[in-house]
């Protein structure tokens, strides 16, 4: 079964593995300004990580979020947290990543964030560049018996594996509820076409890829994709940003604001030749209570996109954020972004989206030490291209039909629209189950997506 992400049965069986140790050797019993049972000490969360894809196979692995609470004063906020997630699948895409934040354990201060991963994806979904003027053909990926369109089933991917090492240091300004960021990131990007043969190990024969290109060696070989940027890149990359952040907790909030102006710049003087540019993300949340701890309704509003140089294709859809805890910072499309459409169906230069959500806290308890609570949110997901990258279709060969890649459309409004459900352990270890529908079918039909935390 294709794309099968998660099996929630499991899921739900083995829900949440926790451990807790508290540094008193015991549960503090008075409560915290949430009204739970503050906790003390450590809790770790563990979640399986299970999934089958038919081409990427089967993935297996675990992922665990440590947070120290220490003598309780300061839940639901935590002193440090450490999140780290390792997975395989049996055709060699993989996941490691470790991620930690704290507010406390640098003076004057100064909360850090870090993030360690290297990720390898065999089958990463690419569409091309500019929303609907990107032709995405379904049959063209579908092996049915009698489908004469049918190329590949990973037509519309690329491999790709990705080394990076971001550290983030925020501060309060004076008594306002605004933080200055300064980071730094290293960024190796390994691009390539599919590994056909790779992938095609251990199948029968009537099961195998065929020996194609892919949509990916269509645009290297027309020039879409520079020669340069073909097979990826390193960057050094500085972050500049203003925080202005009201938020009641961060995990959850039920009311405040949460806006962010960021700037991420490779320039050439930090060892960027291959390529150097500057990029600029505005996001703006909100959290309107409409009934107190139990219905929310919180939405997102951004837009990120190139104000100098050329930022390479591979570099479009990453995704600008002050909390970078989300392993794959792809969009727009997918788990992060836009629920229900495909990943990364939505490249430009420049991009808009809006994410609206209803949250309903429907259940609240406390059993097994760990105060727990059940959310329901329904969700409409929105996104834009507001400035497109320049693809001169006169590279194409004659012989190729250009409207089976291109349309005369405009990029469009993409939509989607679901419902997502949320399992929390002590504010902060969040299972979020979320099921997403495309609007049109320009991209794609549905998702499932079984993550931690919610969206924003």
């Amino acid at each position: 079964m294709r794309n099968a992400y998660h099996l929630i049965i499991m899921l739900l069986v083995m829900l949440i593995y926790q451990h807790n140790t508290a540094i008193a050797q015991k549960t503090d019993t008075t409560r915290s300004q949430t009204g739970e049972k503050a906790k003390t000490g450590y809790n770790l969360g563990v979640l399986p990580a299970v999934a089958f894809d038919s081409d990427i196979g089967f993935q297996y692995g675990l992922l665990a979020n440590l947070f120290d609470y220490g003598d309780g004063s300061l839940y639901p906020d935590y002193k440090w947290s450490l999140y780290a997630e390792w997975s395989r699948t049996t055709k060699g895409s993989g996941i490691n990543q470790l991620f930690f934040d704290s507010k406390y354990l640098l003076p004057h201060q100064l909360r850090v964030t870090a993030d360690l991963s290297f990720l390898t994806e065999r089958s990463l979904d690419f569409y091309g560049f500019n929303g609907y003027e990107a032709v995405y053909n379904p049959s063209f990926e579908d092996d049915s018996p009698g489908n004469e369109d049918y190329i590949s089933r990973v037509f519309y991917r690329h491999e790709r594996k990705v080394a990076r090492v971001t550290i983030d240091l925020q501060r309060k300004i004076g008594s306002l509820p605004l933080r200055w960021l300064a980071g730094y990131g290293y960024f190796n990007y390994q691009i390539g076409t599919v590994d056909i043969d790779r992938l095609n190990k251990g199948k029968d024969e009537a099961d195998k890829l065929p020996p194609v290109d892919v949509l990916y060696d269509k645009y290297v070989e027309w020039g879409i994709i520079p020669e340069q940027e073909a097979d990826g890149g390193s960057h050094h990359i500085a972050k500049l940003g203003l925080v202005y952040d009201t938020r009641s907790n961060e995990s959850n909030p039920v009311n405040g604001i949460w806006t962010e102006l960021l700037l991420m710049t490779a320039p050439r003087f930090m060892g960027n030749t291959e390529t150097a540019f500057t990029k600029v993300a505005v996001t703006h949340r909100q959290y309107l209570p409409l009934k107190r701890d139990v219905l929310t309704f919180a939405y997102r509003l951004g837009w990120q996109g190139t104000i100098d140089g050329e930022t390479p294709f591979y570099m479009q859809p990453y995704m600008m954020n002050t909390f970078t805890k989300t392993t794959k910072n792809d969009g727009l499309g997918g788990a992060r972004s836009l629920r229900g459409i495909l990943r990364n169906r939505i490249v430009g230069d420049a991009f808009a989206y809006a994410n609206l959500e209803l949250r309903y806290k429907f259940l609240k308890f406390y059993k097994w030490r760990q105060n727990f609570y059940l959310s329901l949110n329904g969700f409409s997901d929105l996104g834009t291209i507001t400035k497109t990258i320049d693809i001169d279709k006169h590279l194409l060969p004659e012989g190729e039909l250009l409207n089976r890649y291109f349309s005369n459309d405009d990029p469009g409004l993409h939509a989607s629209y679901g419902l997502g459900l949320r399992i929390a352990m002590n504010q902060n270890f969040i299972l979020a189950i979320d099921y997403g529908m495309a609007a049109d079918k320009r991209d794609g039909t549905s998702g499932l997506y079984i993550n931690l935390g919610f969206l924003f």
